[in-house]
């Protein structure tokens, strides 16, 4: 149609050229405007910058493109009409695109997870890994193999999601095994103070250190504590090596697994 109008001189080369000028403009402001967001506002999240930059940019193209239409003597009323006729024709050849488009809206409605946020999709073999970027069709999560999986959204939203950065803090757990010949009570307060000295060990909700049980061949210390969810792994894997270099600096150690055989013939002789 436009090239038609260019033919028969009623949209000029010229009009064609400032059309294209002020489309390009219109997206290197975005563009530019996007990405200068983080640093006005430096205490915004990533989820809500991500968010907000894909909004400013899409609203200068739609803004361009709004503006040359009048200069390309495009009907808006007849594109309206032709717009409309060709999303019912798409809707019913792409059924599940329209599926995950409702489903990263109803996504972006509930936030039931956001960019950064490590999180486990689906049950069994599922997806874990942190969130780094939902788009309007699909979910991006990077695992911790450093592998970046591409999740349609209705996948994300129809499945369970299992949320670890939600909640501020999160708690992790140790069995602490030792010999029957220790002293239990010295090992938990070592332990203890273990945990108040470390500055990401949360004092609310306060520790838990007690005897679990008596095994077989050790004395077992449940050790629970609580951090904050970001530095969750950091602080699980400082303190159990700290507990474990700590006990046995006190001569306190993990016992080997013992087992007592009895030989039948030994027990006859006995008995005779």
């Amino acid at each position: 149609m436009i090239l038609e109008r260019v033919l028969y001189g009623d949209v000029t080369v010229y009009d064609l050229l400032i059309s294209l000028i002020i489309l390009l403009a219109a997206t290197v402001i975005g563009k530019a405007i996007a990405l200068n967001t983080k640093r006005v506002f430096k205490d915004m999240s990533k989820d809500r910058y991500s968010t907000i930059s894909k909004v400013i940019y899409y609203s200068f193209v739609i803004a361009g493109v709004l503006i040359i239409l009048p200069r390309l003597e495009v009907n808006l009323s007849g594109l309206l009409v032709a717009g409309g006729l060709m999303a019912i024709v798409i809707g019913f050849a792409s059924q599940s695109i329209v599926t995950n488009l409702i489903s990263g809206i109803f996504l972006s409605i509930e936030k039931p997870l956001k960019v950064e946020d490590v999180v486990s999709i689906g049950s069994g073999e599922g997806t874990m890994g942190m969130v780094e970027d939902i788009r309007i069709i699909s979910t991006t999560v990077r695992t911790f193999d450093g592998v970046y999986v591409r999740i349609p959204n209705e996948k994300v939203f129809t499945n369970s999601i299992t949320n670890y950065m939600e909640n501020v803090a999160r708690r992790f757990e140790y069995v602490v095994g030792i010999r029957y010949s220790d002293d239990a009570d010295e090992a938990v307060e070592i332990i203890k103070g273990l945990i108040e000295d470390h500055p990401l060990a949360l004092v609310n909700p306060p520790p838990q250190i007690f005897v679990q049980s008596l095994g077989s061949s050790s004395v077992d210390i449940t050790v629970r504590i609580w951090s904050p969810s970001t530095q969750w792994f950091r602080v699980r894997m400082e303190l159990l090596w700290k507990i474990k270099k700590t006990l046995e600096e006190n001569d306190i150690k993990v016992p080997f697994n013992q087992q007592e055989v009895w030989f039948l013939n030994d027990m006859k002789i006995k008995n005779k």
